[in-house]
């Protein structure tokens, strides 16, 4: 089928999210590896944005594709109430690389019902009806996890559930209480423990953050921000969720972003990077009080497709390349040359560029207005870079596999696109 048959085909009898149906020009992929994929005008593309941040080991990676066939034609599905090898194999094998304790996982399709998950699990064991999250903050895309979330996506679906109470951000460079970093008595910090006051903490079950933000910015807190709100969880018998949906398996430079800020939360919560976006598949990490409270308690939550053993091998072989390519230990590497370019580009684009920052192979460059953004983003794709932007932030978080000549030509490209002033 030609190139504009394909894209035809698709619009005529699918849907594309996110997005106006009338008028929209899908880019066709047709084939990839590693860092690279290729579309149907042949065109050999340079992903900077790991797909949509999920592709992390690889958007192709031979190892995964051939344990998802290994399993298909061994045991291409189960039960979520029964016992498979790969469920056992799987589990052992997160456990190795979860933060000491969070070693017990309930799988789920994705990022969005691992928040769910989480969330119901925070109810059930405490009793607590409310949650507190943040409000620049996205959680996924289903009805729960949108209830959780602070910004728009969640407005047309609104009333949503009930229980949620929102605090403002630790965004250090456009800190809500007007401090700057270097003057600051930590006010962030402290507007949550006022919240959680206010609201009564005996009716909150869960503290749910993601300890570096998405698309809503990038950004992190404060270094003692995550150490005193898990201070204040433990004071109040509040568990502590971190969504790491988008910072887990290498991004920052650590198996999760956890072990970045020396906090051990109560749950973490996976997808995106868990299978390198081979196979749908998300989980949510528990520690000793969860599972044991479950021992005598039914966990009554489920997903006909939850535990799915063609999800859970790519899992699994996901992970063994992470570890056999050591890619934790790359991106950690590369957390140097990624500042340092984000820094370079900023001091040759100062009336164009706000702020830069950096984590691992996760960056945002923050442009003063979204009028350059989306043109920049086409721009790119044009000259071979795909990027991913969203208002006046361009974000930078390759597969971690990316050699360190092909993330500064993607990064010189985006500079070079960049309109001097």
């Amino acid at each position: 089928m030609s190139a504009g048959g394909v894209v035809a085909r698709n619009l005529r009898h699918t849907l594309f999210t996110w997005t106006a149906q009338d008028g929209l020009d899908p880019i066709e992929i047709v084939s990839a590896e590693r860092t690279h994929f290729t579309d149907a005008r042949g065109r050999r593309i340079l992903d900077l944005a790991s797909l949509v941040f999920n592709a992390s080991a690889a958007i192709h990676h031979p190892a995964i594709a051939e344990a998802i066939a290994r399993q298909a034609k061994s045991l291409p599905a189960a039960a979520p109430s029964m016992a498979t090898e790969i469920r056992g194999r799987y589990g052992e094998a997160l456990a190795e690389v979860t933060p000491a304790g969070l070693d017990r996982f309930l799988f789920t399709l994705g990022g969005a019902d691992a928040n769910e998950h989480a969330i119901k699990i925070a109810r059930l064991v405490t009793g607590r009806p409310k949650i507190v999250t943040r409000h620049r903050s996205y959680h996924g895309a289903t009805l729960g996890a949108l209830s959780a979330t602070g910004d728009p996506r969640r407005l047309p679906f609104e009333p949503t559930l009930p229980g949620v109470v929102r605090v403002l951000d630790p965004y250090c460079h456009r800190c809500p209480f007007g401090w700057t970093p270097d003057v600051c008595s930590r006010p962030c910090i402290d507007h949550v423990e006022q919240a959680i006051r206010d609201e009564g903490p005996e009716t909150i079950g869960a503290v749910l953050v993601e300890p570096v933000v998405g698309t809503n910015g990038g950004f992190w807190g404060p270094p003692e921000y995550l150490p005193r709100l898990r201070e204040i969880c433990d004071r109040h018998g509040i568990l502590l969720i971190f969504d790491e949906v988008l910072t887990g398996f290498g991004r920052t430079g650590r198996w999760f972003a956890a072990e970045r800020f020396g906090v051990v939360p109560d749950m973490i919560t996976m997808g995106k990077g868990i299978t390198s976006g081979h196979a749908p598949l998300g989980a949510v990490a528990v520690g000793e009080r969860i599972a044991r409270h479950f021992g005598a308690h039914p966990l009554v939550t489920g997903l006909t497709h939850a535990a799915h053993p063609v999800s859970l091998a790519a899992g699994l072989a996901t992970l063994r390349v992470i570890q056999e390519e050591g890619l934790v230990e790359r991106a950690d590497r590369l957390d140097e040359v990624l500042a340092r370019k984000l820094a370079e580009m900023a001091a040759r684009h100062p009336t164009a560029i706000e702020d830069v920052r950096s984590l691992g192979l996760y960056g945002v460059i923050e442009f003063r207005s979204e009028e350059p953004v989306k043109k920049l983003a086409r721009a790119a794709l044009d000259r071979g870079i795909h990027v991913v932007s969203r208002w006046n932030y361009l974000f930078v978080a390759p597969p971690l596999c990316i050699d360190e000549a092909d993330l500064v030509h993607g990064l010189e490209v985006v500079g070079s696109l960049i309109p001097i002033e």
